[in-house]
């Protein structure tokens, strides 16, 4: 307990602990939950660990987390206390009813019958145990119905003679019953993998193959047992064969249940739910760590287990990566399982795969060129050789000391060493190959490689070949190799006539790659205006050559790419960006080529992107900083003119009109984290323009900024949720975030609340939050139940910056549709009254205008608000502001809240009107009387009138107010004369 435990000693917690618990049994009266939370989990922070009055605190925290719909939590609260006393009855019974609650009916119906079962005096019980006992044997009805769906099912899908369509279907139905647990259970108790097994041996259908396979994935999920049970009958060779093949979606399927078999058999479910809890660890309690550290050794023990399993998987995947009968596809494949299990918290092959020979066989991978065919070549697609080099780029990421990361480069240093020992041709072609690939995706192994004495010397030599293959491979290594600024100065003295030379070939394949290799060596002095390392005009004419490759549509792909590659380079120069982006012919060529989607094509075509759209980051240097270089007599970078931003506007309107959000979104579906950020860039580019913002929606941009928001790097995530933001300000979220991704991108735009962020995004992440509060309940539900996002809204609402104080009292208001808010509101805090101060804020109209909207809504739904408004002193001074307002939209709602009020009960309504309320509704009513002889009326005007009476209405029927006929008898009344009456007598003395 750290802290605590120098402060108290045993007993002294427990007092303390006490105290809490009763400042929460108080808080839980009051139905204050949030504070009912802290308190007990703070007394549950204060209390040993074998201290029985642990179990009670446990307990009392299930019931709060009853109260706020967090059953799983409530469920596991009740676990930790039966840990300390065993069969509790109320941890039973909150246990069972956290349990019905989340549809685990027969667990319920269990616990609801140990209760019975150990006080059989307690009636309260009775009622949950007959309503648990019909719900339990209506599922084994619904149970029984399955079994002969299911069996009706098997006979269809499992005989091959029966009609192809009908078997199609059940096979199809066989998915959707796979996917629910109970479904899951009855298929494997129904033995269907072995059916699925042998059916596969024989089965020719396509179709039904794919529905066999992707019901493997579901079976395989979040059971150890049954993923364990299907490795075991099908064996990893089944899913090899099935996996090798050249149907692109077949093969994505059984990548697929390949991953849930691992994820299930190592259980990566414990740590996946923590993976939000780690970014953010202030926030976690201590509870939640200790839980976390539990399941992370949970996880460490089952792995431990189940090792023969998870490394057998390992083992054939890193073997049969080389594998020369399999499939370009089914290679990539491999390979993106090896990206997606190297992470140290997911399956650790990183490391592991040091203690085999897997990087060498990787290295064989990365050194395969798809255009040279020698005698042991193998079958690869034209993504594979990236998919290698990003494998090679996430395994070195992992890598956590430097000696780890000095075993790696050994790995590669003994490929290298076997290739260069061997003078072939092939031996040579493929270590600059693979070194090749390294630069480009993993630079720092590339660059352990390129360092070695001879090797730039043994590039250059082959490019001066006379082997078009040595030259094809030589020019393609001297453009990576010249990534750095260093070595880019180095091949400029020593390699640009070796280019220009190589320029001057017949074949194409060779001279785009000196074309190239030339720009991106004219490119090395990068957006500084005043550093050119080539003659003026040459980047222009290298250009145009790019150009003439990109547009002709007889080249082939490869050739196109290249020209995108060179492009990529030469753009960093702004005269090259304005001679390009007037091009149309030129720019619909470039993204022709990105919307292929090949994993090939993305460096060029997005890296251009970037360039036009100047979406790179910008050092900002101070006028300090600039008079210091001056002294010290050090270069100074100058931006080019043409980067002025309205020639940057306008290049971006150009590129998006042309289509380029569609080639983004195509290129979207990779692996590479670096990747996705310049593309989130180029999409938060377009966007900054609300005229473009349309354009992005309708060309797929929302849909894959997504998971581009979820999963990425920092800035790349910072990116896309910035551009969501933006197109959730100005387009119909229903329109541009349909069905449930109105719930996905709340958490990513919310992300932009963070304090580290600008006040801009605070701004555009309030006003985007703010219309998707509108979308529907779902969606205001997922804002409501994530923490961090309501109460970053509503910690804005204290804002001094007027405008993000606006654009959060407005996100407040369309929260306030949802009966969670209005809940949140009863609860013991100053929401309410806080609400009714900002209707009195004399600096912001609309402030004041989403301040009463809010409380309008608020009062409509509960009247326990309706009393809450007098918690504030201030409130008929604010009300009064609301009221004779001069913009009627406000009065209008001033009059709703005071209906409401009305309307909420006797008590409300005295206090009410016992003062200037009475008087101000009678003045609207009269000037909406005046306004009815003007030619034009005001509409909202007579709505007022007719708000006021029904408020006065509803006054009068609750006996509050009375008619003026009724005032002035009362008062008649009170004016009658007693009788006179003469003074006593004064009493005699005596």
């Amino acid at each position: 307990m750290g802290k605590i435990e120098a402060v108290y000693n045993e007993e002294e917690c427990l007092v303390e602990a006490n105290k809490c618990k009763e400042l929460g049994n108080k808080a839980f009266k009051q139905e204050d939950w949030d504070e009912a939370l802290e308190q007990y989990t703070r007394a549950i922070d204060l209390a040993q660990d074998d201290c029985k009055e642990k179990a009670i605190f446990y307990k009392n925290r299930a019931a709060v987390y009853l109260k706020l719909d967090e059953f799983k939590r409530a469920a596991l609260d009740c676990d930790l206390a039966m840990e300390i006393v065993p069969n509790d009855p109320k941890a039973l019974f909150r246990r069972c009813q956290a349990y019905e609650a989340l549809g685990k009916i027969d667990l319920a119906y269990t616990d609801a019958k140990l209760v019975h079962n150990l006080n059989p005096k307690d009636k309260s019980i009775e009622p949950v145990l007959v309503r648990l006992h019909k719900a339990v044997q209506a599922k084994l009805g619904e149970m029984s119905q399955t079994i002969n769906k299911v069996h009706s099912m098997f006979e269809i899908v499992f005989n091959i003679e029966a009609d192809s369509e009908k078997r199609e279907k059940a096979s199809d139905n066989l998915i959707v019953l796979a996917r629910e647990k109970a479904g899951a259970e009855l298929l494997f108790k129904e033995g269907i993998v072995q059916k699925i097994v042998r059916l596969l041996k024989v089965e020719k259908d396509k179709k039904i193959r794919l529905s066999l396979i992707r019901v493997f994935g579901e079976l395989s999920k979040k059971s150890v047992d049954r993923a364990k049970l299907i490795l075991t009958e099908a064996g990893v060779p089944f899913f090899l064969n099935a996996l090798n093949c050249n149907d692109e979606e077949m093969v994505n399927s059984v990548e697929y249940a390949i991953q849930c078999l691992l994820d299930s058999i190592s259980r990566w479910d414990l740590i996946k739910k923590w993976q939000e809890k780690r970014k953010d660890q202030k926030r976690t309690s201590n509870e939640e760590r200790k839980q976390m550290r539990k399941d992370e050794e949970t996880r460490d023990q089952i792995m431990k287990d189940n090792a023969k399993e998870l490394n057998a998987i390992m083992h054939v995947i890193t073997f049969n990566v080389i594998s020369r009968t399999i499939t370009g596809l089914a290679r990539d494949a491999l390979l993106n399982l090896i990206i997606a299990n190297c992470p140290w918290d997911k399956m650790k092959w990183a490391e592991r795969m040091l203690k085999t020979d897997a990087y060498n066989r990787l290295m064989e991978v990365a050194s395969e060129l798809s255009h040279y065919k020698h005698e042991s070549a193998m079958e690869i697609t034209d993504s594979t050789n990236t998919i290698a080099g990003i494998a090679f780029g996430h395994l070195y990421d992992q890598m956590w000391d430097d000696e780890m990361r000095n075993k790696l480069i050994d790995k590669v240093d003994d490929f290298s060493k076997e290739k260069l020992l061997d003078p072939s041709l092939e031996s040579k072609v493929r270590i600059t190959v693979a070194v090749t690939t390294l630069l480009k995706h993993a630079p720092e192994l590339g660059n352990s490689q390129l360092t070695k004495e001879g090797f730039l010397q043994m590039l250059l030599a082959m490019a001066q070949s006379d082997e078009h293959i040595e030259q094809l491979v030589a020019s393609e290594a001297l453009i990576a190799a010249t990534a750095k600024k260093k070595d880019a100065s180095a091949i400029i003295n020593q390699g640009m006539d070796i280019l220009k030379t190589l320029y001057k070939s017949k074949d194409d394949h060779i001279k785009v790659r000196a074309l190239v290799g030339m720009c991106k060596l004219g490119s090395s002095g990068g957006h500084d205006a005043t550093m050119r390392p080539l003659a003026d005009g040459s980047s222009e004419k290298l250009a145009e050559a790019c150009r003439r490759f990109m547009i002709n549509p007889a080249k082939d792909r490869d050739l196109r790419k290249w020209a995108a590659e060179g492009l990529a380079f030469l753009t960093l120069d702004a005269d090259v960006k304005e001679k390009l982006v007037e091009d149309e012919q030129a720019i619909k060529a470039l993204i022709e080529l990105g919307r292929t989607g090949g994993q090939d094509v993305m460096y060029g075509v997005v890296t251009t992107l970037v360039n036009l759209t100047n979406s790179y980051d910008k050092q900002e240097i101070s006028e300090e900083m600039i008079q210091l270089a001056k002294f010290a007599k050090h270069h100074i970078p100058q931006e080019h003119e043409l980067d002025d931003p309205d020639f940057v506007d306008k290049r971006i309107f150009t590129l998006c009109q042309y289509g380029a959000t569609s080639a983004l979104v195509s290129l979207s579906k990779t692996d590479s984290k670096n990747m996705k950020e310049l593309i989130a860039r180029v999409i938060c580019a377009f966007c900054k323009h609300a005229e473009l913002r349309g354009l992005v929606v309708q060309q797929g941009g929302s849909k894959a900024l997504i998971p581009v928001a979820l999963e990425g790097t920092e800035k790349g995530k910072r990116a896309a949720a910035q551009a969501l933001s933006r197109i959730g300000i100005t387009q119909d979220p229903t329109i541009a975030f349909p069905g449930q991704r109105s719930c996905d991108v709340v958490r990513p735009i919310a992300s932009l609340l963070k304090d580290d962020c600008s006040s801009l995004e605070n701004f555009e992440a309030l006003m985007a939050l703010g219309n998707l509060g509108c979308v529907n309940e779902s969606t205001r539900g997922r804002m409501m139940k994530e923490p961090d996002v309501i109460m970053a809204i509503e910690s804005f609402m204290y804002e001094d910056h007027q405008m993000l104080k606006r654009a959060a009292v407005q996100c407040y208001l369309n929260l306030c549709q949802s009966p969670i808010q209005v809940a949140r509101a009863e609860g013991n805090n100053d929401k309410v009254k806080y609400m009714v101060l900002l209707c009195g804020d004399p600096d912001d109209p609309e402030v004041v205008k989403a301040a009463a909207g809010s409380l309008a809504m608020l009062t409509s739904q509960s009247n326990k608000i309706c009393e809450k408004i007098f918690d504030s002193s201030q409130w008929e001074e604010c009300f009064l502001n609301l009221l004779a307002n001069t913009d009627y939209e406000i009065t209008y709602r001033g009059v709703i809240i005071i209906k409401n009020m009305t309307q909420a009960g006797r008590e409300v309504a005295d206090r009410l009107y016992d003062g200037k309320i009475t008087d101000v509704l009678q003045a609207l009513i009269m000037k909406a009387k005046l306004d009815e002889g003007n030619f034009e009326r005001n509409e909202l005007l007579q709505k007022i009138r007719g708000a006021c009476e029904e408020a006065l209405n509803a006054a009068y029927e609750l006996k509050v107010i009375k008619t003026y006929n009724e005032a002035v008898k009362e008062d008649e009344e009170d004016e009658t004369l007693e009788e006179w009456r003469s003074h006593p007598k004064p009493k005699a003395i005596k």
